[in-house]
C-alpha cells in the first residue's frame, strides 16, 4: 500500500485550487517518473496543425527533416516518410526519439 502524499492546496482569489505545496523529495520521484510529459506547444502543432507527433516535436525544436535525418543516418525523403506515419514501429520511434533529444514515450501520444 502506498503512503499518502502530504501536501497541502492553496486557494486562488476565486476560491478555487491554484497552487499545491508538497515535501521536495516527494516532488522530485513524481518529476522524475512524468519524463514521457509532452509539453503542451508540441500537443497543440499536432492537433490543431494535424501534424504526426514527431513533426510536432521536430518543428518545435527548431529541426529540419534534413537535420534529423542526418542524425538518423537516412536521407531527408526517407525521414518524411517516417515523420508521415500515423503509427510508427517502436524501433522507429525509439530511433526519432534518440535523434531528437526525446523519450520514446513522448512520441507516443
Amino acid at each position: 500500500m502506498n503512503k499518502p502524499i502530504d501536501f497541502q492546496t492553496i486557494l486562488g482569489a476565486d476560491g478555487r485550487p491554484a497552487f499545491v505545496v508538497m515535501p521536495y523529495d516527494e516532488f522530485v520521484k513524481n518529476f522524475e517518473q512524468a519524463n514521457d510529459l509532452v509539453p503542451d506547444a508540441v500537443v497543440k502543432l499536432s492537433f490543431d496543425e494535424e501534424m504526426s507527433p514527431a513533426k510536432a516535436w521536430r518543428t518545435h525544436l527548431g529541426l529540419t527533416q534534413a537535420e534529423v535525418a542526418q542524425r538518423l543516418g537516412v536521407t531527408q525523403s526517407a525521414y518524411a516518410q517516417l515523420e508521415a506515419s500515423s503509427k510508427l514501429r517502436k524501433s522507429s520511434r525509439e530511433k526519432i526519439a534518440v535523434a531528437l533529444g526525446i523519450s520514446p514515450g513522448q512520441l507516443d501520444f
